[in-house]
């Protein structure tokens, strides 16, 4: 990420409200600001206009481009950021129109992913999705070349040096890149085959991006997570197994953030890593409380679940960052409502997992003779025991607690209930 001012990119932000859009214009339009800072631009101004529909040669009317034109040459500015999906032809016009760097809001969003990009696989999916992006954006198109001298913000990662070779040589590129992912994919679903064998619970962090879902895997895992106030900190899926209550291990699994229109070359690139968060037993629904938008936020989930075909996997929602908001009201039942940045929040979180995961799982009643006490540490790991009561009259242990459907088979079927 640029960190110097005098290297920043200064860019202008462009958007269209429209009725479709509308009530989600003003938030959409904010987000555009904070990933042109994620990505090191400086923000100089904005330009917004009110139209029925957008217009089909340069998405706003002539007039509004006049303005941004003028603005362009009296500060300096380097590239004009749209917040609606350019077609190629408008990418074109709006280039030659305005003569500097034009894109728009998909492409800002796939040159961040190629910024945060860290493993082989994530640069690999992020490739895949410039390239797929690109592709129809190359047919002779003057207004690209601008792009491709300009350099920078939406010319970076594998995208920057593809942009300079003819539409076969991209496809031949995609066609090897999705072969590497397919191998790549194979060990992955051979790691995950080994984790759906285990008797231990899986639980998937999933929400939009920077409510705090790394800073929860950090919390109950402590492990050291790259976190930080910004958008897509995480890309890389990260599992980790840790004691959840005593001895009773789970494995967390944190995967990368959503936001409103997300590309769906990205969606369909990253579909490998997002599997990660489709193959667990419990997910935590991670909700920025602060936000006084969540509600749109929850919803954008929501439906990216749905295309993922996660619907049905039972989902514990937990509003975070509640330390910073102000007049909030949940609207995602059930929930629970922390700062995960304090031992107190740790807590409840830890204690709502474990209230779910019962309801999840099946009570019992058991005993173990003193002489099979060897027993009593594996059901520990694999269940979550509430009381060990030893009764030294009868040579046994009384055992209370709850397990898995697929863990019945540890405990004698005439004493579960």
């Amino acid at each position: 990420m640029i960190k110097t001012e005098e290297l920043q990119e200064r860019v202008i932000l462009v958007g269209a409200e429209t009725y479709a859009n509308q009530a989600t214009f003003a938030v959409s339009m904010s987000e555009l600001a904070s990933l042109a800072k994620t990505a090191g631009a400086l923000v100089v101004d904005e330009f917004t206009q009110k139209k029925e529909r957008l217009d089909g040669k340069y998405v706003v009317g002539i007039g509004k481009l006049e303005d941004i034109k003028l603005m362009i040459e009296s500060d300096d500015i380097d590239t004009v950021i749209f917040n609606d999906k350019l077609t190629p032809r408008q990418n074109v016009n709006l280039e030659s129109f305005l003569g500097i760097k034009v894109i728009d809001r998909m492409q800002l969003i796939l040159d961040i992913f190629a910024l945060r990009a860290r493993s082989h696989v994530g640069m690999l999916q992020v490739e895949l999705a410039q390239l797929k992006y690109l592709l129809p954006r190359l047919s002779g198109s003057k207004g690209l070349e601008l792009s491709r001298q300009a350099g920078g913000i939406g010319a970076r990662g594998a995208g920057e040096s593809q942009l300079e070779t003819d539409r076969r040589h991209i496809r031949h590129r995609l066609s090897i890149i999705e072969s590497q992912l397919k191998k790549a994919e194979k060990v992955q679903d051979n790691s995950r085959q080994k984790r759906q064998d285990a008797s231990v619970i899986k639980i998937g962090l999933i929400g939009y991006t920077n409510a705090g879902k790394s800073s929860i895997f950090n919390a109950l895992t402590q492990k050291i997570q790259y976190e930080k106030d910004e958008l897509f900190a995480t890309l890389d899926a990260t599992t980790k197994e840790f004691s959840l209550k005593d001895e009773f291990m789970v494995t967390l699994t944190d995967t990368v953030g959503f936001i409103q229109d997300l590309p769906t070359e990205l969606v369909q690139a990253f579909k490998s890593t997002l599997s990660e968060s489709q193959n667990v037993d419990l997910l935590l629904h991670v909700i920025d409380a602060s936000d006084p938008a969540h509600t749109i936020h929850e919803d954008v989930v929501s439906g990216i679940m749905k295309e993922l075909g996660m619907s049905d996997i039972p989902v514990l929602a937990v509003y975070n960052k509640l330390d910073l908001a102000e007049n909030f009201a949940p609207t995602v039942l059930p929930n629970i409502q922390i700062s995960i940045k304090n031992e107190t929040g740790v807590a409840v979180l830890r204690q709502a997992i474990i209230d779910k995961i019962k309801t999840l799982f099946v009570s019992f009643d058991m005993t173990i003779p003193y002489s099979e006490a060897y027993r009593i540490p594996m059901l520990k790991k694999v269940a979550i025991i509430e009381s060990i009561i030893a009764q030294d009259e009868d040579e046994i242990y009384q055992l209370s607690g709850y397990i898995s459907e697929k863990e019945k088979w540890r405990i004698t079927k005439n004493e579960l209930y």
